[in-house]
């Protein structure tokens, strides 16, 4: 969520899981085209087979990517990071195993390696009680897909649609169960023969071809890769919230069904006559309504929170130890709720509604100072927002107002931007701020402008911290809190629920009542005030239920009652944590609610700033 230009992060739907297949991006601030990008990896194949393990990182990094709508399999291309210890006949023989195979692989799909990096030197050795000791890394290739797109709506999610079909097998293994160094294979420490290969790459073609064919029909598609069938099926049904029941197809070996890591993709299909006829597919598993994953025919049966709970816990453990330990126990509760409130959005007015029309018609843009320092680095999505509301935006750096080469007499607007003036060693955004208030001709300067009645000024993120140091210059503004660090220690990047407070901000105008998902990336977001007078915020974090919280992650930084956003100068000046300049489109959401067109909820809050401007 850093920037305006991500479409698709690693979070997916409403519960925000962590398992989308690539990362999409947009190409710009107003059209749909854009980039995928993914990885594969397979380096437990190595340790039996160099060569299939090369193959397998390649074909595992398309199978990821292809969820985004690739044009074709000669529009992808690689970057490779070859990791090996070189240095003894069988090491070298391995990473020129590997190499010779990934060449001729990319050679016989068409797909360049333009690019890539190498680690050669994995091994440590060392003596204990004189004996030579030695360890070594196997032979790694971790494989990075990068591709244009066309248009970003394409790309498709692990997300699990109730209403969405049944779930389908693309076996592009063409019935191999190999479980050798499998998730299975380690788990129960247990040889389980030969390893998983790529023997017909000509079915990765195929399946790009299929896909590009079929996609209109797909609800939901994942690739088949670290733990299996049964892995991939139950992150679908986290992401979905959605019970199942798998359908095996041999019931004799159901070990070998769910846990080989062959090559495939699962998809949820709403028509099982869009299936390729070229390559070999199965029914995997149904829909059901109740919240369980179920082997049919079986007695297994296993309850979403159960399952939910064993997918979290390593990472919950992690994050225990490194993070606030109690932030860490409210999101792991969260995580692994399986009734827990998903986002959701509730809107008091109409996001399509263009109130601008008539001011943009005529032609008039009033000036707007996107305003950055040394270390800032959102400056080109909120001259986008301010852009797309009907303003001029001009890029003016602190320099320039220092030296005099502009002044904000020249601007109706101010924007000050997010990021990490002089990387925050004085303090989040203080830097910035002592930058003014130690320099009388520029406090001055801003105090001038903070008083003029005829301007607005909107500070987000670093700026909303800046603003908060400045108070002193601002009308109004004398009670706004200082901004610490999140309570749970950690630079905080995810979507929140933002509620908007009836208020006297001008950017927030016919908006009360309004909840939407809005991206944060902060981590000196906590308002901190000096007395036990806490000023009404008017905009909140709230919970599922759309009501103002303190638990963490609906509150990202632990701010009392979700206090996200202050307004002083007769709501002239707006500071605010969340990034509203970061989703003003739909696409720019990871998770996008229905009903919505290209415009956000809040791209209201600019062409408000517009329409007061007249």
């Amino acid at each position: 969520t850093v920037g305006g230009l991500s479409y698709q992060d690693q979070l997916v739907g409403p519960w925000q899981v962590p398992a989308a297949d690539c990362a999409v991006t947009l190409a710009d601030f107003s059209g749909y085209a854009g980039e995928a990008f993914a990885f594969g990896e397979r380096t437990p194949i190595a340790v039996v087979n160099a060569a299939a393990s090369a193959r397998m990182a390649i074909a595992e990094a398309i199978t990821n990517v292809l969820a985004a709508p690739v044009t074709s399999l000669s529009a992808i291309k690689l970057s490779a990071n070859w990791m090996a210890a070189c240095g003894d006949l069988q090491s070298d023989s391995e990473l020129y195993a590997g190499v010779k195979a990934a060449s001729e692989l990319c050679a016989s799909l068409r797909i360049g390696i333009p690019v890539g990096k190498d680690s050669l030197s994995m091994r440590a050795r060392w003596q204990t009680n004189g004996v030579k000791q030695d360890t070594q890394a196997p032979m790694s290739l971790i494989a990075s897909a990068f591709a244009p797109l066309n248009d970003v709506r394409g790309n498709l999610t692990p997300q699990l649609i109730a209403d969405g079909g049944d779930v389908y097998l693309i076996d592009l293994s063409r019935g191999a169960m190999r479980l050798g160094m499998s998730m299975l294979a380690q788990v129960t420490q247990t040889e389980l023969g030969a390893a998983p290969d790529l023997e017909f790459p000509e079915d990765l073609v195929a399946l790009c071809d299929w896909l590009n064919a079929a996609r209109g029909f797909i609800s939901a598609y994942h690739d088949r890769s670290d733990g299996g069938a049964w892995a991939a099926l139950c992150e679908m049904a986290f992401a979905g919230r959605v019970g199942l029941e798998i359908v095996l197809a041999d019931a004799a070996n159901p070990a070998a069904e769910l846990f080989n890591e062959e090559l495939g993709v699962l998809v949820q299909v709403r028509d099982p006559r869009c299936l390729p006829k070229s390559l070999p597919h199965r029914l995997l598993a149904r829909i059901t309504t109740d919240r369980s994953v179920a082997i049919a025919g079986t007695s297994l049966h296993f309850e979403l929170g159960e399952l939910l709970q064993a997918w979290h816990r390593v990472g919950f453990e992690m994050q225990r130890q490194r993070d606030n330990p109690s932030c860490a126990e409210a999101e792991f509760a969260r995580a692994t709720d399986a009734n827990a409130l998903p986002l959701s959005m509730h809107l008091s007015f109409d996001a399509a509604d263009d109130i601008t029309a008539p001011m943009i018609s005529i032609g008039k843009r009033p000036k707007v100072a996107v305003l950055r320092e040394q270390g800032v680095n959102g400056q080109i999505e909120m001259a986008a927002a301010f852009g797309a509301a009907g303003f001029d935006c001009v890029d003016v750096h602190m320099s320039d107002l220092a030296s005099g080469r502009r002044s904000l007499k020249e601007f109706t607007g101010l924007a000050a931007c997010g990021g990490f003036s002089f990387g925050d060693v004085l303090g989040a955004g203080l830097g910035w701020a002592k930058s003014i208030l130690f320099n009388d001709a520029l406090a001055e300067q801003f105090q001038r402008f903070f008083s003029d009645e005829n301007t607005f000024a909107l500070g987000v993120c670093n700026g909303c911290q800046m603003l908060s140091g400045l108070k002193s210059l601002i009308p109004g503004a004398g009670n706004w809190p200082t901004l610490r660090r999140n309570v749970s220690e950690q630079y905080e990047a995810r979507l929140v629920l933002l509620q908007v407070a009836k208020s006297e901000s001008i950017f927030l105008q016919g908006m009360a009542g309004t909840t939407a998902p809005i991206v944060v990336s902060h981590g000196e977001g906590r308002a901190d005030f000096a007395d036990s007078a806490q000023i009404a915020s008017c905009l909140n974090m709230v919970d599922g239920a759309h009501q103002p919280t303190e638990v963490f992650p609906w509150n990202s930084n632990g701010s009392p009652g979700g206090a996200a956003g202050f307004s002083a100068a007769n709501g002239r000046v707006l500071m605010m944590m969340p990034h509203p300049e970061r989703v003003f489109r739909t696409a720019q959401m990871s998770y996008k609610p229905t009903g919505l067109a290209d415009a956000s909820p809040w791209l209201r809050m600019f062409r408000n700033a517009r329409v007061w401007c007249g």
